[in-house]
C-alpha cells in the first residue's frame, strides 16, 4: 500500500520537461515547422515543460539567430500551455547575458544556465557568473550542474550561496552525486530536476521536483506516471515504471551520443522524418538505429515490427 508523504516539492518549471532536440532538414538547415510539430507532440504525450536550445538541442552548433527563431517557434506552438525554458548558458558571461536578455524579449518563461565549460572557473567565479546572469533579466533561473561536460562541479557551498538569489530557483542535476544533492535539498528551497535519466527515480525519491529528460522524448507519459507515483508514496509503481524504462535509457543514453540517439528514436517512432544532426556529430548508423529500436521495443515504447 502507498504510504503517507509530505507535500510535493516545489515545481517552478513543471514536472516532466524534455531537453528538446532541434530538428534539421537533410541539408542541415533549421526546420522550424518540425520544431513546432515536435513541441506539440511532446506536450500531447505527457510533458508540462520544454527546454529549448540545451545541449541535446545541439546549442553549440546553432547561431544566436537560430536560437531566437527556435524559441519563438516553440513559444508560438505551446507557450500558452506549458513552461518553456531557454538554454542560454555559454562559457562567456557576456554572451550568456546577451542570450538571456534575448530569451526574455522573445517571451521565455525561464532560463537554463549551464556551468561555464572548458575554461574551468573556480567556485567564486562560478557564483559570480550565475549571479550576473540572474541579475540580467527578471526570469527564474535553473542552474545546470554537469561536471562531466563542464569540467567542474557546482560545489555544495556554491549552490547554497546561489540559492540566496531570488531568481535562482532550481537545479538541473547531472552530477551523479546523490549525497551532495541531498545536502542541498535539505538546506535550501531549490527545486531539483534530474538531468540524468539513469538516476531519475533515486533523485525523485530524495525530494526532486521532476526531470529534464532526453528519454522522455519517447516516454513522457511514463515519466509523468513515475513522478505521480513518487508523490503518492507508491514506490512499488514508481520502481515498476523505472524498470520498464531501463532498456530505453540504455538505448538512448549509451548506444551513442544522446542527441544522436534520441533523434534516431524519434525517427524510428515516426515523430521526426529524419535524424540529421550537425557536425561534429554524425547521424546514427543503421546498426545503431536497429539497436535503439530494439531497446524501445523492449521498453514497450515502439511496436515490434
Amino acid at each position: 500500500m502507498p504510504t503517507a508523504t509530505a507535500a510535493p516539492p516545489p515545481r517552478p518549471f513543471g514536472t516532466v520537461l524534455s531537453a528538446m532536440v532541434t530538428p534539421f532538414r537533410p541539408d542541415g538547415s533549421l526546420d522550424l515547422a518540425a520544431a513546432g510539430a515536435l513541441a506539440e507532440h511532446l506536450v500531447a504525450t505527457g510533458h508540462d515543460g520544454l527546454v529549448v536550445s540545451g545541449t541535446t538541442g545541439e546549442s553549440p552548433t546553432t547561431s544566436d539567430e537560430e536560437k531566437d527563431a527556435l524559441l519563438r517557434t516553440v513559444l508560438d506552438a505551446v507557450g500558452e500551455r506549458v513552461v518553456v525554458v531557454a538554454g542560454v548558458g555559454t562559457n562567456d558571461t557576456r554572451h550568456t547575458v546577451d542570450l538571456a536578455r534575448a530569451a526574455e524579449k522573445a517571451g521565455a518563461h525561464g532560463l537554463l544556465v549551464v556551468t561555464p565549460y572548458y575554461n574551468k572557473p573556480p567556485q567564486a567565479a562560478l557564483l559570480a557568473h550565475f549571479e550576473t546572469v540572474a541579475d540580467a533579466t527578471g526570469l527564474p533561473v535553473m542552474l545546470y550542474d554537469i561536471p562531466a561536460r563542464a569540467g567542474v562541479p557546482i560545489e555544495t557551498e556554491t549552490l547554497l550561496r546561489a540559492a540566496e538569489h531570488d531568481r535562482v530557483v532550481a537545479v538541473k542535476d547531472a552530477k551523479s552525486d546523490l549525497h551532495a544533492t541531498a545536502q542541498v535539498l535539505a538546506r535550501t528551497d531549490l527545486a531539483y530536476y534530474s538531468g540524468e535519466d539513469a538516476l531519475n527515480l533515486p533523485l525523485l525519491a530524495l525530494g526532486g521536483s521532476g526531470v529534464v529528460s532526453v528519454v522522455s522524448h519517447v516516454a513522457g507519459r511514463e515519466h509523468a506516471r513515475m513522478i505521480a507515483a513518487v508523490d503518492a508514496g507508491d514506490l512499488v509503481t514508481a520502481r515498476a515504471v523505472n524498470t520498464q524504462l531501463l532498456p530505453a535509457v540504455r538505448g538512448i543514453m549509451t548506444r551513442t551520443q544522446g542527441a544522436v540517439a534520441v533523434k534516431a528514436a524519434l525517427e524510428a517512432t515516426g515523430v521526426l522524418a529524419g535524424r540529421t544532426v550537425r557536425q561534429p556529430l554524425l547521424a546514427a548508423t543503421a546498426a545503431e538505429v536497429d539497436a535503439i529500436r530494439a531497446d524501445l521495443v523492449l521498453a514497450g515504447l515502439a511496436p515490434d515490427a
